[in-house]
């Protein structure tokens, strides 16, 4: 979600790990040495900088004192502090700053000119009310890349409306599809809009890097929460625009790609299948004892079956609710059609998959106990991500930030004293 504080990412000097959980790349980090500052709270923002992070990117994050970021206190708590604050968190500094006051907003200009990157998620325009505009910035430090995210950009007519995920999501078009015909529409039970956003932003970043290592100038990078939705909608528009089609929800299946559903089986659990392949779809049809089907010369291809969709369906399904899921999911894979059931998540805790690609990572919090949270991705072979701290507690970082930049122990006292800066608690 785009929040009130922005999102600065600034990798300064190497950090002190508090807690070093995996010691087997801490020299092959992709993104080793690159000097990040993040200030801003919950989703689109830090996701983005938590991806960074993972891959060895150095990253202080900026936090009102006494309150920190919303998300520490964001659904499930654990000792007063959210569990997801475990996973969006990973690998980051904590600087408790006052970004409203003059002296905080020097600091951050700081910071700032030591930077590689800094990513924004204000709404458009404050950065340049606190005297902090990317062109600015930029200007006195040439080499900084800019992300700035918002709900609708920095340009056009809606720049200045707030702007949450869940409206990014609508807007880009997702909202529209998600629901079965004729019924309200629901919204994907996660912060897609933001996620999505985020890496957008992070795909943003390492283009400017590239273009960096060759020109050593930095960019600013503009990314809207509709935009990154709206990019991945596939044929909406080019439909609409050549045949006036607006493609409307369509349940579980997927409009013009046939058959792919999800079918009821024996035990009442669902299969999705996706057998619209043309081999595929053979296969699938000689399995189900439907050889007319498979057999069909008008069903060979994508263009026939759509046509009779329903009637696929009904075969397939008539099919599935003689079995149980897991007979229907090994006849198959054993005929090598594209199926699986669906997961909570329970089940992926539980999935041995899960746990040989190292998606479920066991960390030990402060009182000692453990937390899965998951593991990194994309998988790097020689440059792998890694989780080397946990998520810091508000202001944990403060002084070693401030004495990392030149300031005395006398000054960092004179800033807790305004209330400007704060310490960990």
């Amino acid at each position: 979600m785009v929040g009130l504080y922005a999102l600065l990412i600034f990798i300064t000097l190497p950090c002190m790990n508090r807690q070093d959980t995996s010691s087997t790349h801490q020299n092959t980090s992709a993104l080793q040495g690159m000097k990040v500052l993040e200030l801003g709270q919950l989703i689109a923002g830090p996701f983005a900088a938590k991806t960074l992070a993972d891959f060895g990117a150095e990253v202080i994050k900026i936090e009102p004192p006494g309150s920190g970021d919303p998300l520490r206190k964001w659904r499930m708590l654990k000792d007063g502090t959210s569990v997801w604050w475990q996973v969006q968190s990973r690998n980051k500094r904590s600087l408790a700053l006052d970004l409203r006051t003059p002296e905080g907003q020097a600091l951050v200009n700081k910071l700032a000119n030591e930077a590689d990157i800094l990513i924004e998620n204000f709404r458009p325009g404050a950065l340049e009310g606190w005297g902090l505009s990317p062109e600015k910035l930029i200007e006195q430090n040439p080499k900084l890349i800019v992300l700035r995210i918002s709900g609708y950009g920095q340009t056009g007519p809606y720049r200045n409306r707030p702007g949450f995920g869940v409206i990014g999501e609508a807007m880009g078009g997702l909202r529209h599809l998600t629901a079965e015909p004729g019924r309200v529409p629901v919204r994907v039970g996660v912060s897609i809009g933001d996620t999505l956003s985020a890496l957008h932003g992070v795909i943003g970043i390492l283009l400017a890097l590239q273009h960096r290592h060759t020109t050593g100038k930095g960019q600013i990078i503009d990314v809207a929460l509709y935009e990154s939705v709206f990019n991945c909608m596939e044929s909406l528009l080019p439909e609409y625009s050549a045949f006036g089609a607006i493609r409307g929800p369509a349940g579980s299946a997927l409009p013009g790609i046939a058959p792919t559903n999800a079918y009821k089986c024996k035990d009442g659990a669902y299969a999705l299948i996706a057998g619209n392949g043309d081999s595929i779809f053979k296969r699938l049809m000689t399995l189900i004892e439907r050889e007319d089907f498979a057999n069909d010369p008008s069903l060979a291809d994508n263009t026939g079956r759509v046509a009779r969709v329903n009637e696929i369906d009904q075969a397939i399904e008539a099919w599935t609710l003689q079995r149980n899921v897991d007979d229907v999911l090994e006849k198959l894979d054993s005929a090598s059609v594209p199926a699986g059931r669906i997961y909570n998540i329970a089940d992926i805790a539980a999935d041995p998959h899960y746990a040989a690609r190292e998606m479920l990572q066991q960390i030990q919090l402060n009182d000692g106990s453990e937390l899965t949270i998951p593991g990194v991705v994309p998988k790097l072979s020689l440059t792998p991500g890694q989780h080397r701290r946990n998520a810091p507690m508000l202001g944990e970082d403060t002084d070693s930030i401030l004495k990392e930049m030149g300031l005395s122990s006398v000054q960092i006292e004179a800033l807790k004293a305004k209330g400007i800066v704060g310490s960990g608690n």
